[in-house]
């Protein structure tokens, strides 16, 4: 019962942004492209990354805390810790690529887009 809970939690939010689609006219197929590169961009990006810091911190937690007195969790957490920095640098080097290629031929003119977490400090 607790893992079809989850299930239904998990599906329900990341199916939230679909529902952005009954806001937009999408009326050729060159809109539905950039609505669904805008998707992956503003939605499953942060989320991949989001998925990658909580392995990385959770491998950190068994590794550390749990694993303080017993060698198979601090290896599993170690491991854990490694699988989330992999996670990190093949995004971000994909991204790089991906930036590098489209800059290179010519579609993107804005420079480099950096990415942001929304948040305002300070100000």
């Amino acid at each position: 019962m607790k893992k079809l809970i989850t299930v239904i939690t998990t599906t329900a939010t990341l199916a939230l942004p679909l529902l952005v689609v009954a806001q937009t006219s999408v009326s050729n197929l060159s809109q539905a492209g950039q609505f669904i590169i805008g998707i992956i961009n503003g939605v499953l990006v942060p989320v991949l990354f989001a998925v990658a810091f909580i392995v990385f911190i959770w491998g950190a937690f068994q590794a550390f805390i749990l694993g303080a007195n017993d060698d198979t969790a601090k290896s599993k957490g170690k491991n854990l810790m490694l699988y989330g920095l992999i996670g990190f640098f093949v995004m971000v080097s994909v991204w790089g690529l991906v930036n590098i290629l489209t800059g290179s031929v010519g579609l993107n003119n804005s420079g480099v887009n950096v990415p942001t977490s929304g948040v305002n400090i300070g100000g």
